[in-house]
């Protein structure tokens, strides 16, 4: 009976140095390696994200309320879907999920509570919300709103390790910085830089390239026409717009307005812009152009298609 036993013991230990060896040789071949989060190892976490308040999470969260669209994207891409209880109105991406009447800019901490998380992901400027739910003890991590990729990958790597999800948002980012680079290696460039509106609403508020979406769109080196207005998101008029004479107009309010090509054709001058007159307007998803969270691959490639088309137009 002893001999059995020493030979099992000899057995198993010559798996497991197999075991190693293999699961090493694997490692050497895989320059981004998924593996699943251990929960157990990655908790106490202290989270925090440039110019906030650090948050302390004691376990993975098991029922998080997001009031951020972006983080709620993000949360789902990232497989804590089945974590989150709560999402704002806003949250229209995926479609399960579980979206309240709750709002990032006017909820308040006792209706937020009433839903017994234990994790809070909200915009940075609800700072009274943060105040109230402290005193029960409801961590709330605010996250400011991105500037640029930069700062949208900071954040979903925050939201991963605040969830206990810490590789897979680090792959995700590794991934999205390929998919993205690629996209615009691949992006034909035209001999002069392109000029170009973006279109936030149909009284003409915009965005320059201070804002997320204008330094997307600076990947492609492209002239954005609000940029001498200054600020992030500044209100230009028809005469502006007109007399700039954009290479391409891209509309991202055709879900909230109904904006579309047709739409800005029929604007009184607009029939002379080089964009209208060579059917150079692009109709993005107000989401996409909005958001700061996985999906925004999709955006950089929208982008991408329109200069490759604008440039054989």
């Amino acid at each position: 009976m002893t001999g059995f036993r020493r030979l099992a013991a000899l057995m198993m230990a010559a798996f497991a140095l197999f075991t190693m060896v293999t699961a090493c040789a694997t490692r050497q071949h895989s320059p981004v390696p998924v593996v699943p989060d251990d929960p157990a190892s990655s908790f106490p976490a202290k989270v925090s994200l440039p110019g906030g308040q650090p948050v302390t999470l004691l376990q993975q969260p098991k029922r998080i309320v997001s009031l951020s669209p972006s983080a709620t994207e993000t949360l789902f891409a990232l497989g804590a879907g089945d974590q989150v209880i709560a999402v704002d109105q806003h949250s229209t991406y995926p479609e399960n999920a579980p979206r309240t009447e709750l709002s990032g800019f006017t909820a308040d901490a006792a209706a937020v509570a009433s839903k017994n998380p234990d994790l809070v992901i909200a915009p940075d400027n609800a700072t009274q919300l943060a105040e109230g739910l402290k005193v029960v003890d409801v961590p709330v991590l605010l996250t400011p709103a991105a500037a640029s990729l930069d700062d949208a990958y900071q954040q979903i790597q925050a939201i991963g390790r605040a969830t206990g999800h810490g590789n897979q948002a680090n792959a995700m980012v590794q991934k999205m910085r390929t998919d993205i680079a690629d996209i615009v290696a691949s992006t034909p460039k035209p001999p002069q830089p392109m000029t170009y509106f973006h279109e936030v609403s149909p009284d003409l508020y915009t965005a320059t390239s201070q804002s997320f979406v204008g330094n997307v769109y600076s990947l492609f080196g492209m002239v954005n026409i609000a940029d001498p207005a200054g600020g992030p998101f500044p209100q230009l008029s028809q005469e502006h717009v007109v007399q700039a004479n954009p290479n391409l107009i891209f509309a991202a309010d055709t879900k909230c307005c109904g904006v579309n090509a047709a739409a800005i054709a029929a604007r009184p001058g607009w029939h002379t812009i080089d964009a209208v007159q060579r059917n150079q307007v692009v109709e993005l998803d107000d989401d996409l152009a909005s958001r700061w969270g996985p999906r925004v691959v999709e955006l950089v490639r929208s982008i991408s298609q329109a200069v490759g088309k604008a440039q054989q137009g």
